[in-house]
């Protein structure tokens, strides 16, 4: 079977892939909040991957929490927002095969993670690992490079779909890494990082911070 991937985590397959959400749904009681890092940002990247994600996050993601069983006997996650208001949603729903448009926009980072690097370098060199939020100080270890001030990152990339004639225009290559593939056309890769680069307002934020905005 094909492996499977929740943002950075490569599973074996979807079945141990559900089974380590499976265990982070059951390592806390009903009604309490998931408060260890790894889970909460491994719920983050899971919710991400939900048909309705940008519905389910609203004004951003305070928190998770577990939430009492809707119908039957198995409890859910629930989404707190930074607004107080909550929403669950299905951990199976998100585990559902990638639309064409998601996988595209994974490769579409994957070719500007340079540009995402770079800048992130250079704040670090210059001394100034600072919220552009907050104004706190940053540790290199507990800081986001972050779309906050200008288009989001889904936002620049659906431009640019939209430019080249939409989202199946964008051809990729199989994969030549597990779950990862390239854009087919290098011409078009090459359009897209200059885009990119000409469209990102690029900013640093704690990685609460980042946590906390809306992912869309």
């Amino acid at each position: 079977m094909a492996e499977f991937w929740i943002g950075h985590r490569r599973y074996r397959t979807k079945g141990d892939a559900q089974e380590a959400v499976q265990k982070v749904l059951y390592r806390y009681s009903v009604g309490s909040i998931v408060d260890q890092q790894e889970d909460h940002l491994l719920l983050l990247d899971l919710l991400d991957m939900h048909r309705e994600a940008e519905d389910k996050i609203g004004p951003g993601v305070e928190a998770f929490a577990i939430a009492p069983p809707p119908r039957g006997p198995y409890p859910c996650f629930e989404v707190v927002r930074v607004d107080g208001s909550r929403i669950d949603f299905s951990y199976k729903d998100c585990l559902k095969p990638k639309t064409y448009r998601q996988q595209v926009l994974n490769v579409m980072r994957d070719e500007v993670k340079s540009t995402i690097n770079t800048y992130f370098e250079s704040r670090k060199q210059a001394g100034s690992l600072v919220s552009d939020l907050s104004g706190t100080t940053l540790e290199s270890s507990d800081t986001a490079v972050s779309y906050f001030a200008g288009p989001s990152f889904n936002d620049i990339a659906g431009e640019f779909a939209d430019r080249v004639g939409g989202w199946e225009a964008i051809e990729l290559t199989p994969s030549t890494e597990p779950g990862l593939g390239r854009f087919k056309d290098r011409d078009l890769a090459e359009q897209w990082f200059s885009y990119h680069q000409d469209r990102a307002v690029l900013g640093l934020l704690s990685t609460k911070e980042n946590q906390r905005r809306p992912r869309r």
